[in-house]
């Protein structure tokens, strides 16, 4: 069975929604909110997205979360569950499971491997006060800039385990 490829036209659509997940990955997106900022049909959203990303979209948002999710356990001080809130999940077990699935490891065993190499962390009540993570949404504030002599989001970066895909075992029935 082949696909049609995606038109042209079609994907700075596609581009606009990938990056309306990336700035709020931490609030409940679903699938018709994704659809509206692309200007598409749900299904053609969906089909045409996981054609050109190689994810559905709800699978990207996800690995997004994640991914956010090791940074603030690599560096943040602060408990699974805050960190849970803070990436957009509504259930902790949820997100461990995710978590698990897809980097190989607990969250708690990710941050105590971590740990393990000395990593400074930065302390919660920090974080909250310049405004990085919201206390009552545990969310990012998007507007803050960095403080002064602190490095960006996208400099100075430790290195960190690479999500990796584990196969699926079809269920029974």
């Amino acid at each position: 069975m082949s696909r049609r490829p995606v038109p042209l036209e079609l994907l700075p659509h596609l581009r606009r929604a990938r990056d309306h997940m990336d700035r709020h990955y931490t609030e409940p997106i679903d699938l018709d909110r994704l659809a509206r900022v692309a200007g598409v049909s749900k299904y053609h959203f969906a089909r045409s997205f996981e054609a050109t990303y190689g994810l559905t979209p709800l699978r990207y948002l996800t690995r997004r979360r994640i991914e956010r999710a090791q940074d603030l356990l690599r560096g943040a001080n602060l408990t699974v569950t805050e960190i849970c809130v803070a990436v957009g999940f509504a259930s902790l077990g949820s997100f461990s499971t995710r978590f698990t699935e897809l980097v190989g490891e607990s969250p708690t065993a990710y941050r105590d491997h971590w740990a393990a190499r000395g990593v400074a962390h930065v302390p919660g009540c920090y974080l909250f006060m310049r405004g990085i993570l919201d206390p009552r949404a545990t969310g990012p504030t998007p507007s803050v800039e960095p403080a002064e002599g602190a490095p960006s989001e996208g400099s100075a970066r430790r290195p960190h385990r690479a999500i990796r895909e584990k196969p699926v075992a079809p269920g029974p029935g």
